[in-house]
C-alpha cells in the first residue's frame, strides 16, 4: 500500500527526518511518500490558506500522481489535514493515522496548554532562526537534544525559511478545524503521548472518540513523537495494519 506523511505546523518533510526509511525498512511491502503545505518546503512559495480543508485540497492536488486510495498519516495540525481528507473524500483513503493532533473537539486550553501560549510567542518573535529552532525541540521533545538533529533543522529553517505570516496563516486554520461528525469509513488510529508538553493528549481521546476507533498512549514522549520514539510508532502501525494485509490488499 502507498502511504502519504504530512507534517504539523510550520513543518516540513524534511523534519521527519529518518522515520520514512525507517518505515520502508519495517515494512517493505510499502511505499511511504511525504508531502509539503503550502508555506512549507518545496511549497514555501505558496501562501498558506485560511482553513484545513483547502490546504487539504492543496495536498491533494500536488500528489494526484499517487494511486488511490491511499493511506494517511498526519501529525499534529497535518493530522487535521489527514483527517479532513478521510471524512471528505472517503474513497481516496485506505487507512488513517493521527499523531499528536487536535481539534475542535477539544477546548483551546487543551489545545496548546496555557503554560506554552507564552513561550510559543516568543519563539515566533524570536529573530535568529537558530535560536527558534532549538526552543521548538525543546518544547516539543522530551529527550535530550542531540546536536545532529538541532543542526539539522536549524539547515533546514536557513535553505528554506518558513515566514512569520505563513506560520500565524496556519495557526488560524487548526485553531478553526471541527471535523464533521463523521466515522470514518477506513481503518483509523489515533495515536498520542500522555506527556505532550504542547497539546494535552485528551485532545487525541477526545477525537478517538468521535472516530469510533483506538487510541494508543506513549508513556513519556513529547508532541514529536516521530522525534522521540519512532520505533514505537512503528510497533502501533504493525500491530493495527499487519504488513501482510497490507500487502495482500496491495496485490488484490
Amino acid at each position: 500500500m502507498d502511504w502519504l506523511l504530512i507534517r504539523g505546523l510550520a513543518r516540513e518533510s524534511a523534519h521527519w527526518g529518518d522515520w520514512p526509511e525507517q518505515l520502508r525498512r519495517a515494512r517493505p511491502g510499502d511505499t511511504f511518500h511525504t508531502v509539503d503545505l503550502p508555506g512549507t518546503g518545496l511549497a514555501r512559495d505558496f501562501r498558506p490558506p485560511n482553513s484545513i480543508a483547502e490546504a487539504r485540497q492543496f495536498a491533494d492536488r500536488v500528489t494526484r500522481w499517487l494511486p488511490r486510495p491511499v493511506g494517511l498519516i498526519g501529525l499534529s495540525l497535518g493530522g487535521m489535514v489527514a483527517l479532513d481528507w478521510a471524512l471528505n473524500r472517503p474513497a481516496d483513503c485506505a487507512s488513517l493515522v493521527l499523531i499528536s493532533s487536535s481539534s475542535r473537539l477539544s477546548p483551546p486550553w487543551r489545545r496548546m496548554r496555557p503554560a506554552q501560549w507564552a513561550p510559543v510567542m516568543r519563539m515566533l518573535a524570536q529573530a535568529d532562526s537558530d535560536t527558534r529552532e532549538r526552543a521548538i525541540l525543546a518544547l516539543t521533545s522530551n529527550r535530550p537534544i542531540r546536536g545532529e538533529v538541532a543542526q539539522q533543522w536549524q539547515a533546514i529553517q536557513r535553505e528554506r525559511p518558513v515566514r512569520r505570516g505563513d506560520v500565524m496563516r496556519q495557526l488560524y486554520a487548526a485553531s478553526c478545524y471541527k471535523p464533521p461528525l463523521k466515522v470514518p469509513k477506513m481503518p483509523t488510529l489515533v495515536l498520542t503521548s500522555y506527556r505532550d508538553r504542547l497539546t494535552d493528549w485528551r485532545c487525541s481521546r477526545d477525537l478517538a472518540k468521535a472516530l469510533e476507533c483506538p487510541l494508543e498512549l506513549h508513556p513519556d514522549a513529547g508532541h514529536d513523537l516521530p522525534l522521540d520514539d519512532s520505533p514505537w510508532l512503528i510497533e502501533q502501525l504493525n500491530a493495527y495494519f499487519p504488513v501482510d494485509e497490507c500487502v495482500q490488499a496491495r496485490t488484490d
